[in-house]
C-alpha cells in the first residue's frame, strides 16, 4: 500500500484539529468558562494579594503567621464591588436626573415633532399636489398604529417572559457566587495548579493554549473597553459643548451602541446630523459629523494597533475568523473566532512541522521519485 503523502497528512491534521477545536468550543467551553474567568480574576489579584500577605506577616514563638491569600483576595473583591457600586450609583443618579429632565420636556419635544411633521407634510402635499391634511393624517395613522403594535408586543413579551427574567436573575446570582468562591480558591491554590501544570506531559500544550487565550482575550477586551470609553467620553464632551442637556445619557448610549457588532456611532450620529441640516441647523449637524469622524478614526487606529500587534493575525484573517465565529457561536464568536484560528495554526504547526520542514521533505520525495 502506498504511503500517504505529506499533503494528505497535513490536510487530515488540519481537519482533525479544526473539528476538535469546534467541538471543544461548542460543548466543553460552556462548562469550564466560569472557572477560566475565575482563574483570570485570581491572576489579576495575585500580585496585590502577595504584597499584602508579605506586609502582614508576624512571628509568634518563632512561627511565622500570615493572612491567607484567600481571605485577602475575598476582601479585595468585596472592596472592588463596593467601589464599583458607588461609581454605578453616582453615574446612575446622574442618568436618572437626565432621564427625569427628558420626561419633563417630553411634551415639548412631542409638540416640536408634531410641528416638524406638519411643515414637512405640508411641503410634500404642495409638491405632490395632494389634498390639504392628507399626508399629515397618513403619518399620524402610521404612528398611532406603530404605537399600538409596540404596546401590545411589549405587554405580551412581559407576560410570556416574566418567569424567564426571574430565572435569568437567579442564574446570574448563582454564577456570581460561584465566580466569587472559585476566584478565592484559585488564588489560594495557584501554586499547586502551576506545579501540576508544569509536571504534566501536556505542559507545552497547556502553556500554548493559555498564552493564546490570554493574548487574544486581553487584546480584544482592552481594545473594546478603550474604544467604548473613548467613544462615550468624546460623544458626551462634544454634546456638552454643543449645548445638549442630555449629553451624558446620550454619550453612554452611543458608546454602548458602538460596542455592538453590527451597529456603530454612525447609526445615531449620521441620521441625527442629516435631520439637523434639513432643519437648517448646520452648525449642530457639522458638529455631529465631526464627533463621528473622530470616533471612527480612533476605532480604526486602536483596533489595528492593539489587535494587530498582540493577536498576530492579518486584518483579513481577523475579519474572516470573526465572521465565522459569529455564525458558529453567536456574539461570543467575535472572540472565539480569532482564538480558534490561532489555536488551529499553532497545533498544526506543532504536530505538522514548519513550512521549512514541509518543503524539505517534499524536495526529498521528489528527488526519490526522480531516481
Amino acid at each position: 500500500m502506498e504511503k500517504p503523502s505529506r499533503k494528505l497528512k497535513k490536510t487530515l491534521l488540519i481537519l482533525g484539529v479544526t473539528g476538535a477545536v469546534y467541538l471543544s468550543f461548542r460543548y466543553l467551553l460552556p462548562l469550564v468558562i466560569p472557572f477560566l474567568i475565575a482563574y483570570v480574576f485570581a491572576l489579576s489579584l495575585r500580585p496585590s494579594a502577595l504584597w499584602i500577605e508579605r506586609k502582614t506577616r508576624f512571628t509568634i514563638k518563632k512561627k511565622v503567621i500570615s493572612v491567607p491569600l484567600a481571605v485577602i483576595g475575598g476582601v479585595e473583591i468585596i472592596l472592588f464591588m463596593i467601589v464599583f457600586g458607588i461609581i454605578v450609583y453616582a453615574g446612575g443618579r446622574k442618568l436618572l436626573m437626565e432621564a427625569t429632565l427628558l420626561f419633563q420636556n417630553l411634551p415639548q419635544i412631542m409638540r416640536n415633532l408634531d410641528h416638524w411633521l406638519m411643515e414637512n407634510c405640508t411641503f410634500a402635499e404642495q409638491f405632490l399636489k395632494l389634498p390639504d391634511g392628507y399626508m399629515l393624517q397618513v403619518v399620524r395613522e402610521i404612528l398611532s398604529g406603530g404605537e399600538a403594535v409596540v404596546k401590545s408586543k411589549a405587554m405580551s413579551f412581559l407576560m410570556m417572559n416574566s418567569m424567564s427574567i426571574i430565572k435569568w436573575v437567579v442564574q446570574v446570582t448563582v454564577v456570581t457566587v460561584i465566580l466569587f468562591i472559585a476566584t478565592i480558591l484559585t488564588l489560594q491554590e495557584m501554586d499547586d495548579i502551576r506545579t501540576r501544570r508544569d509536571n504534566s506531559m501536556f505542559c507545552y500544550e497547556y502553556a500554548m493554549l493559555g498564552n493564546r487565550l490570554m493574548s487574544v482575550g486581553s487584546a480584544w477586551l482592552k481594545t473594546q473597553a478603550t474604544i467604548m470609553l473613548f467613544t462615550m467620553g468624546i460623544c458626551s464632551l462634544g454634546l456638552f459643548f454643543m449645548g445638549n442637556s442630555y449629553f451624558i445619557l446620550l454619550g453612554i448610549g452611543i458608546g454602548l451602541l458602538d460596542a455592538l457588532p453590527i451597529f456603530g456611532t454612525g447609526t445615531v450620529l449620521i441620521p441625527w446630523a442629516i435631520l439637523a441640516m434639513i432643519n437648517d441647523n448646520w452648525v449642530y449637524g457639522v458638529g455631529l459629523i465631526v464627533i463621528y469622524i473622530i470616533c471612527y478614526f480612533f476605532r480604526e487606529i486602536m483596533e489595528a494597533k492593539i489587535m494587530g500587534g498582540k493577536v498576530g493575525l492579518t486584518p483579513l484573517e481577523t475579519l474572516v475568523s470573526m465572521v465565522v465565529g459569529l455564525k458558529l457561536f453567536g456574539l461570543l464568536g467575535f472572540i472565539l473566532g480569532p482564538i480558534g484560528l490561532l489555536i488551529i495554526e499553532d497545533i498544526v504547526e506543532l504536530y505538522g512541522g514548519t513550512c521549512y520542514n514541509c518543503k524539505k521533505e517534499t524536495q526529498e520525495e521528489e528527488r526519490g521519485n526522480t531516481r
